[in-house]
């Protein structure tokens, strides 16, 4: 007797639990039960199970167990799964284009094209000569390991991922911060999307697109990425100081001049804030969606793991160490230049 019986006995549901009843094999444990002359003794309070539906199932063969409750969703997505890539396959190409040029630019430019070009961009955004040697000196090291396509490639996916992130998550931060409605509507999604685990999303991502489309991981860094910068521009311009825009009314600005001459100047620290954040998760993301074809140090790393290479992993890693204080101070630097410029 399973120890829920008495429930669908109460509910009067026997004749219900019955039309699906199976008569298996009897286990080893009742088998030996029976050969001892033991009876079935009944269950104290202290041993009862929780009537989950597995166990439920054990009383009632009728009640459907929670395989096919999984069953059901994998079944209900697989149905929709044509559909679905019908749909987002032409929304989505142009980031396998933006991925696939970026690394091709990335590998196919010279290595004396490159790294100049990159410390140009790093001295004109943070105007700091002493960052420059750092990020010359980390370079030409992972260069000097045979580590610098990788490191290009992962730095490629970083800087098209986040420049996505922030070129559709500036706009929806704003549009939060202009519409209370949108702001409860939005904050249980970026909720949803901060807390799911990184693995969640490859797991719907891998059955709608081919592991060989860059668009599979770029998605992927961009959803667990994008976060940051809308809930920051959202809060920096919920931030901006009510008689600065009280002034601004005064002298007969529209909405789109107080935004773009009030709102977004004064909000941008923290817009910058929210874009070295999302930076720094693209780069933890970068790693993992490594186990989805994404090229790079991911790829050592995850090398380093499959095979035992205790080096292989640790020396990749520390590139991404490299990678995330270069991205991480120049960022920084970026941010206290805007810092100073509106103090003053």
């Amino acid at each position: 007797m399973a120890t829920y019986d008495f429930v669908f006995s109460k509910l009067g549901l026997e004749e219900w639990c019955a039309q699906n009843q199976t008569v298996g094999p009897m286990s080893m444990k009742d088998l030996l039960s029976k050969s001892r002359g033991e009876t079935e003794t009944s269950q104290s309070i202290w041993e009862l199970p929780f009537p989950s539906m597995d166990n439920l199932n054990e009383a009632c063969s009728a009640f459907p167990q929670s395989r096919e409750l999984t069953k059901g969703l994998e079944n209900g997505f697989l149905s929709i799964k044509d559909n679905l890539s019908i749909f987002l396959d032409p929304l989505t190409q142009p980031l396998s284009w933006f991925l696939d040029g970026a690394l091709h630019f990335m590998l196919a430019t010279p290595w004396w094209i490159i790294i100049p070009l990159l410390l140009i961009i790093v001295q004109l955004v943070t105007k700091s000569w002493k960052l420059v040697a750092f990020v010359a000196f980390s370079i030409f090291t992972l260069a000097f390991i045979d580590h610098y396509e990788y490191a290009m490639q992962t730095l490629a996916i970083i800087l098209v991922c986040a420049f996505i992130c922030v070129l559709f998550g500036v706009p929806i931060g704003i549009a939060m911060s202009r519409s209370d409605t949108m702001q409860r509507f939005t904050i249980p999604i970026l909720d949803m999307l901060q807390t799911l685990p990184p693995f969640v999303y490859l797991i719907p991502l891998i059955f709608l697109f081919s592991v060989t489309e860059s668009k599979l991981y770029g998605i992927a860094i961009i959803l667990y990425a994008i976060v940051p910068v809308i809930r920051l521009t959202n809060l920096g311009i919920r931030l901006v100081d009510k008689d600065v825009i009280e002034a601004a009314d005064a002298f007969g600005m529209t909405k789109r001049q107080k935004l773009y001459r009030v709102q977004i100047p004064l909000a941008l620290p923290n817009i910058m804030a929210g874009v070295n954040q999302t930076i720094m998760m693209s780069l933890a993301m970068v790693v993992i969606a490594s186990l989805v074809s994404a090229p790079g140090l991911g790829v050592l790393v995850l090398r380093g793991i499959r095979n035992l290479e205790l080096g292989v992993g640790l020396v990749a890693g520390l590139g991404i160490v490299i990678l995330a204080v270069i991205l991480d101070r120049v960022t920084k630097i970026s941010l206290a230049r805007i810092n100073a410029s509106h103090k003053q």
